[in-house]
């Protein structure tokens, strides 16, 4: 066993969809050697760093991120919720490390866009035409693949051809994916 436990150490607001939180957590032990199993083993690993000790997972919805010493869930629902996603957490960790003798360790770098990349190519009008409070929020939406490009009214004016088309290739290499953590779906 790698990981004895992982304690909520606090909740704050989760900025991409109000009314949801994000979880903290704190494990009992360092991490970041199951790390490369990870990324290797895990086809929902959107980001891999290994100089700065950390790997994010896409999840339905929202995103893992884990560091060395910590442990940070998005758009969970509530405190009973994120406490369950800590444990199934664990236990992936766990599963994990006990199959490293079988596991190919993936070293190298990863990175898909990020929220702040798709968000800088929308329009920012906040229109919410898209059905989403913010830009932002679509931005979020689109790297979840909840939401297509062509839902955005304003991304297909004729004079947002550049941003259309550079956002159709920042997001045309990178394919969204189920989360194959789902337990407390």
């Amino acid at each position: 066993m790698l990981v004895e436990y992982i304690t909520l150490d606090h909740t704050r607001p989760c900025l991409a969809e109000p009314g949801k939180m994000v979880i903290v957590g704190k494990p009992s032990c360092t991490i970041d050697a199951v790390f490369p199993l990870l990324n290797a083993m895990l086809p929902n690993v959107i980001s891999y760093n290994p100089r700065a000790g950390a790997l994010v997972l896409r999840r339905k919805p929202g995103f893992i991120t884990l560091l060395t010493n910590e442990t940070i869930i998005t758009q969970v629902k509530d405190a009973d919720e994120g406490l369950a996603l800590l444990d199934a957490l664990r236990d992936l960790l766990n599963q994990t490390w006990e199959q490293r003798e079988t596991i190919e360790p993936r070293n190298e770098e990863r990175r898909t866009p990020r929220p702040l990349d798709v968000w800088e190519l929308l329009p920012r009008t906040n229109c919410r035409q898209c059905g989403e409070a913010t830009c932002m929020a679509f931005g979020f939406a689109l790297l979840e693949a909840r939401r297509r490009m062509e839902e955005c009214a304003p991304l297909w004016e004729a004079n947002a051809l550049e941003q259309r088309e550079t956002l159709r290739g920042l997001l045309g290499n990178f394919e969204p994916v189920s989360s194959v953590w789902r337990k407390s779906e």
